[in-house]
């Protein structure tokens, strides 16, 4: 695969989730009332992620899934202005999507449909039994209907803990135009 095709389906494939996104989000106002079994973090805590900003996407090859990362208006801030940890309040949604061929363009990939929305958020007077001072939460599409993810928060919990270098954070600010 050259550069330039390269290019293109990344491209193609922001694209697609932003305008996903953006159906999912207009005609979805009301978030599920869910609940974290191990830490009572809400589905809801996220309300109002429609006006955060785009920060990443990642592609995740052995869930065969593109991911949208956002950050609300306290994490964009220190994301963009590197900070090394990040302040109180920030929270960094990410959204899981299917992927499927463009119909219009069979050489792409667009998003299809919504797996999971997690997120993390800095918390030190709630979480800081782990050292890291995020809570987080994992909400999983099945059968049409989102629900907690019930194996808990320790499985977010190791796998974050590979970034502590970088405040338990995977993602970094992409801005291509810089």
């Amino acid at each position: 695969m050259n550069n330039l095709t390269k290019i293109t389906l990344l491209s193609t494939l922001i694209v697609g989730v932003a305008y996903a996104s953006d159906i999912y989000l207009t005609h979805n106002t009301k978030l599920p009332k869910l609940k974290m079994p191990d830490n009572n973090l809400t589905f809801q805590m996220i309300e109002g992620y429609p006006d955060y900003k785009i920060v990443a996407t990642h592609f995740r090859t052995d869930k065969n899934e593109l991911r949208y990362i956002l950050a609300n208006p306290i994490g964009y801030n220190a994301l963009k202005d590197k900070l090394k940890v990040m302040p109180e309040g920030s929270k960094i949604v990410k959204i899981g999507w299917s992927v499927k061929k463009m119909e219009l363009f069979p050489k792409a990939l667009e998003a299809d449909k919504i797996q999971r929305v997690e997120y993390m958020v800095k918390d030190s007077k709630n979480f800081d039994a782990n050292g890291d001072n995020w809570g987080y939460a994992r909400f999983i599409k099945k059968d049409g209907k989102f629900e907690a993810w019930n194996k808990g928060t320790k499985g977010c919990i190791a796998c974050h803990s590979v970034a502590k270098e970088n405040d338990f954070l995977f993602t970094k600010l992409q801005n291509s135009f810089e």
